[in-house]
């Protein structure tokens, strides 16, 4: 009985969740900003290759951006296909003209080969999501 009492509220959870989200009939961002008055993040580069590195090696870069919008950029968020690459984006809006970067860094501890880490930005732009990957080789 308890099992089913838990699994009716996570429902009720995810479907509240899923229908609180606000329409906007394409017109606007889910910050309801115009999209002609929407803030864009322009990358300066949109991937990186750091070479060749050796195994336990770290590689830190930064993908470079400035907001070419009308309005004031926030990230919402910045997540790695992978554990081992960890991004670190501003936390504080980045004005109009404005430039901002999203720094990551890559472990290499336990990989090999060729890598291709993708990392997808969420900010109140549209579409909300841009993505920059950092690649490169792992040897021994």
């Amino acid at each position: 009985m308890k099992k089913l009492i838990l699994c009716t509220m996570v429902a009720a959870m995810l479907f509240s969740a899923c229908n609180s989200s606000t329409k906007t009939g394409g017109a606007a961002t889910a910050d309801n900003v115009s999209a002609t008055n929407a803030p864009v993040m322009k990358f300066e580069k949109e991937s990186h290759d750091f070479g060749k590195i050796k195994t336990g090696d770290k590689v830190t870069y930064e993908f470079k951006f400035t907001n070419t919008g009308k309005s004031p950029l926030i990230i919402k968020d910045a997540i790695a296909t992978c554990g081992c690459t960890k991004p670190e984006w501003p936390k504080t809006p980045i004005q109009p003209g404005a430039d901002g970067a999203v720094k990551v860094t890559f472990s290499s501890i336990g990989k090999m080969g060729l890598q291709d880490k993708q990392i997808t930005v969420t900010a109140n732009t549209n579409p909300a999501q841009s993505m920059v990957h950092l690649i490169g080789e792992v040897t021994n």
